[in-house]
């Protein structure tokens, strides 16, 4: 069973004490708030969904130091119902975080879905979107940076998963 407060922890583990960050469910929308004076940045992620915290942190995880100051790291975000136009920028400044969630659902021996968050719009996410994924997944596999390096590793442990980094793993094919 997966359970989304074993990923708070082990994000926990490993990154509180160094990134003064939180992981952190219970939320309608996910957000990310930078942190306070007093208190700790924290990523939210939706509900208790197990797939939104691996998502929320691959964001994290490709947010610069720079953006980790700023609410939702500054990313501009359209709602569902994106215009073509709204819908392709998404797709470009998603491939990073999604191949990275990828390789977290990998890690954590669970199916990865693309998410084009565009539903009542009927446009899925797009082919060449799926291959971008598929291509940073396996970039990603021979040169992992160092915060979701520490995060696989984690999560490989705790979930007992193997080979996660084969770039065999990730092909657009097994996209759906």
């Amino acid at each position: 069973m997966h359970n989304a407060f074993d990923l708070i922890q082990l994000f926990e583990r490993c990154f509180y004490t160094e990134f003064h960050t939180r992981l952190e469910g219970g939320a309608e929308e996910p957000l990310y708030l930078p942190a306070g004076e007093n208190s700790p940045a924290r990523i939210i992620f939706t509900r208790d969904y197990f797939s939104s915290a691996l998502h929320e942190v691959a964001h994290w995880c490709v947010a610069g130091e720079h953006r980790r100051t700023l609410p939702d790291y500054g990313y501009w975000y359209a709602p569902d119902g994106r215009s073509s136009e709204q819908q392709a920028e998404f797709e470009r400044v998603e491939v990073k975080p999604q191949a990275l969630e990828w390789i977290f659902s990998v890690a954590c021996g669970i199916r990865f879905r693309v998410s084009a968050d565009n539903l009542t719009s009927g446009l899925g996410a797009s082919d060449g979107f799926k291959a971008a994924i598929a291509n940073q997944a396996r970039t990603y596999c021979g040169c992992l940076p160092e915060r979701p390096a520490r995060f696989v590793a984690a999560l490989g442990e705790f979930y007992q998963q193997k080979n996660i980094l084969d770039p065999a793993l990730y092909s657009a094919d097994c996209l759906v």
